[in-house]
């Protein structure tokens, strides 16, 4: 076998496992008087075989411990480290090799490929060089060397660009650049900076992650990802990104800061959303507003928190701020279904179902396939045509959002008002189908799933819908007027509140 052919391999990082392999023939005799020693090795070689990485490096480590003299278990152990992409790991074992083993060029290659994917071309250059003096015919140091003059101008030019505000031609130049120096934290700090600036914040997040792994205990890059999720809306990453930081460092005075503000906000949204879920309107509405006081600035939280109070303000009684703040958010986002949506139902609450309809069908000519969309509209057809009937909240004079208690007390003064017992009109007739829709009226509404019907478009004591079953508008037997009822005669009736 060409010992200095596989050792100049260019490919050898992809298959470093058969490289480790064939390695054990071109260096025979290459092996420790340890036995324990020999054992790790061999163990460690088995793992590689089968693709153990991280159990191989464990016998590795021990090796070394057994035997800080043998160049070789320092050189499977850099090797598997940059299997692992641990290049930092890798560097200090590459060193020990050189001083153990000066004359290996394998070793001094592969440090030189690490200092060039580290950026650091003047010391890649010096081991390139002392290969070729060893090896004049080294094809790959050759080659390598060969782009270090490139590389550093484009480097140069592209810090130039940078610092001029030419963002896409830094981009463009750092592009190739980093392909060749993956491992350098510096360029992709710049390359990060300059995908911010021109709007590219997932690719900026890309590089900033890359540098956690390259600077020990980066806090800087922590904070930074935390912001640009954060700006972008994201505010759970946005927590996990500074809970990081500060486990790196508990002080870190601009991360606690961040941290306070982040988690408050993820906290006042989950329970926004939460009061959504349950249709707890009003809850829903008070959230909405401590989120607009957390963070008054940042348009996707404002966008947020207004969608919030565009969805829960009409189920919390408030139609005109429903008005008002489901157009704050179509300001923002024309496109906003959803905020579409929310306006019509909030039309409905106002009892406006022609200007529901339409909204309606706005919201569906953006999309077709919402059922959400669907449901509404005709709910909105079946209201508007029960509006021309029998209207249960006209009738006791609330609004579609009025709570328990206040159609309680509007039947209370109505009936009290109507009762052919109390009415001191001559019409006792009149005021007998009065009273009967009041009752009537109390009862739909004081009654969950009636008023639910009812408020989806059907009259749950409209004989049409009763399937033939005989029309009793007083549910369970209740006869407001008692069993002498007849001709507005006889009346028997007590409230009971």
């Amino acid at each position: 076998m060409d010992c200095r052919k596989l050792w100049s391999s260019t490919n050898w990082e992809k298959s470093f496992v058969l490289f480790l392999l064939s390695l054990d023939i071109c260096l025979i005799g290459v092996y420790s008087a340890n036995k324990d020693v020999e054992e790790h090795l061999a163990m460690g070689k088995k793992l590689l075989a089968a693709g153990q990485l991280a159990e191989a490096l464990s016998h590795y480590h021990a090796a070394v411990d057994g035997d800080r003299k043998n160049y070789l278990t320092y050189f499977r152990r850099a090797t598997v480290y940059l299997a692992l992409g641990k290049s930092k790991s890798a560097l200090p074992d590459l060193d020990k090799v050189m001083e153990l083993k000066p004359d290996f060029t394998a070793a001094r290659l592969q440090r030189g490929n690490v200092l060039l994917k580290q950026g650091k071309l003047q010391e890649a250059r010096q081991d390139y060089e002392t290969v070729l003096k060893k090896d004049p015919s080294n094809e790959e140091a050759q080659q390598q060397l060969q782009l270090l003059s490139p590389i550093h101008s484009d480097i140069l030019t592209a810090k130039d660009f940078y610092a001029n505000k030419q963002y896409d031609a830094a981009i463009d130049i750092l592009g190739r650049v980093v392909d060749i120096c993956p491992w350098d934290a510096e360029l992709r700090e710049i390359r990060s900076d300059c995908y911010l600036a021109v709007g590219d914040n997932f690719k900026a997040i890309s590089d900033i992650r890359s540098t956690t792994k390259l600077i020990s205990d980066n806090t800087n890059a922590y904070l930074k990802l935390s912001q640009i999720h954060y700006t972008m809306g994201d505010a759970e990453d946005s927590l996990v990104q500074i809970r990081e930081c500060l486990k790196l460092d508990q002080e870190h005075k601009e991360c606690k800061k961040h941290y306070t503000k982040v988690k408050k906000l993820v906290k006042q949204l989950n329970s926004a959303q939460e009061f959504k879920n349950e249709k707890k309107y009003q809850e829903c509405v008070d959230k909405a507003k401590q989120i607009l006081k957390t963070e008054p600035n940042e348009p996707e939280y404002l966008l947020k928190a207004y969608s919030y109070l565009c969805h829960c303000d009409h189920g919390a009684g408030h139609i005109k701020e429903g008005f008002k703040d489901c157009d704050t958010v179509l300001t923002m986002d024309p496109e906003n279904v959803d905020a579409v949506i929310d306006k019509a139902e909030t039309h409905i609450s106002n009892e406006e179902f022609d200007e529901a309809i339409r909204l309606f069908q706005d919201a569906q000519n953006k999309d077709q396939e919402s059922r959400r969309i669907r449901d509404g509209m005709n709910r909105a057809q079946k209201l508007k045509k029960q509006s021309q009937r029998r209207d249960y909240y006209k009738i006791l004079n609330v609004k579609r959002t009025a709570s328990k208690k206040q159609i309680l007390k509007a039947y209370k003064k109505l009936a009290m008002k109507w009762h052919p017992d109390k009415y001191e009109g001559d019409d006792k007739e009149m005021a007998q189908k009065k009273f009967i829709d009041i009752a009537s009226a109390k009862e739909v509404l004081t009654d969950p799933d009636k008023r639910n019907k009812f408020d989806n478009g059907e009259d749950p004591l409209d004989p049409e819908s009763q399937q033939g079953q005989g029309f009793n508008p007083f549910g369970q037997g209740f006869n407001p007027f008692g069993s002498g009822g007849g001709g507005g005669q006889g009346f028997n009736f007590k409230f009971h509140f």
